[in-house]
């Protein structure tokens, strides 16, 4: 049994929540073990003034964390695994999610009760291409702008009056017990998650084996499936956590559903198809639901987005 282990985490309020999640769950678990926290500010945290779809590069808020994996500073890292590329360092592995939070998005003002209630032109902030995009193809007369920042940051913008509206991760929200006057959720059929988005994953080395049996009991299978298949998808369309690109699994008795979604970054040209299949091959469904999207104008749509960046 290990004596002490180290937790990498970025070192946002929210980072903060869910690594000593996973400390409490961890020494819950076995009375007795030491469990430190190793704050680390990654690229994604230090430039906030550009949009993350212009800094650019995948792995913007978890690079310097896989180094301190990697150099032994630390045991295991706890990702926002909508943050985490799809392709790992070779040494590593996101051997674990727990249990998933909401998946959804919510709409967040002080005075409009959602989306449909915001006025023609209303300032929406968020620096998701994602979000914009989908909120461009149901309100087109919005104006979207850039917001960057922690998710406290953010809604404190909104309550200095920055903005009429923004949209942030609902798991966030819960996670932080944070709030608004006004709020919305935005949600599934209408408004497409990110991959993973409400997921955690804690990632280590490959070769300790003995983190990987500390770890196990936190292994949630369904949202291990859900992120397995969504993944999947990104992989498929070779994209990373900054283009607008959405998906959404669900089990549906014993099968596995995909939602999957790409648009132009102003909602132009938006493609949506769905796919089944057996939950022991997600990864498998979410790459040919990938195929199928490229193949019904994905590629284009993706092409004219990374020329643009």
């Amino acid at each position: 049994m290990m004596q002490k282990v180290t937790i990498a985490t970025r070192g946002s309020m929210l980072a903060l929540w869910q690594a000593e999640h996973i400390k409490s769950l961890l020494q819950s678990r076995y009375p007795g073990l030491e469990v430190d926290l190793l704050k680390i500010k990654t690229t994604g945290d230090k430039i906030l003034d550009v949009p993350l779809a212009k800094v650019g590069g995948k792995g913007l808020f978890v690079k310097e964390i896989e180094e301190a994996l990697l150099d032994g500073r630390a045991d295991l890292a706890v990702h926002s695994m909508k943050d985490v590329p799809t392709e790992l360092p070779e040494e590593l592995i996101v051997g674990v999610n727990p249990v998933r939070e909401a998946p959804t998005d919510s709409l967040l003002s002080v005075k409009y009760d959602g989306l449909d209630a915001l006025p023609k032109g209303a300032k929406v902030g968020t620096s998701s291409l994602r979000r914009q995009a989908q909120l461009m193809t149901l309100r087109p007369d919005l104006v979207i702008e850039s917001l960057r920042g922690n998710l406290d940051t953010r809604v404190r913008k909104l309550m200095e009056g920055q903005f009429d509206a923004i949209v942030v991760a609902t798991a966030g929200l819960n996670r932080l017990g944070l709030s608004a006057p006004k709020m919305e959720i935005l949600g599934p059929p209408r408004f497409l998650p990110a991959v993973a988005q409400g997921a955690l994953g804690i990632e280590y080395r490959k070769d300790r084996p003995e983190m990987a049996e500390l770890l196990a009991f936190l292994n949630h299978p369904e949202t291990a499936c859900q992120v397995a298949a969504e993944r999947g998808f990104l992989t498929g369309l070779d994209g990373g956590c900054q283009v607008p690109i959405a998906a959404w699994s669900r089990m549906e008795g014993d099968s596995l559903t995909l939602t999957g979604f790409v648009a132009g970054v102003n909602g132009e040209n938006p493609i949506r198809l769905e796919a089944a299949g057996a939950p022991g091959k997600a990864w498998e469904l979410g790459a040919q639901l990938a195929d199928k999207v490229l193949a019904a104008g994905g590629k284009a749509i993706l092409d004219e987005v990374y020329a643009r960046a």
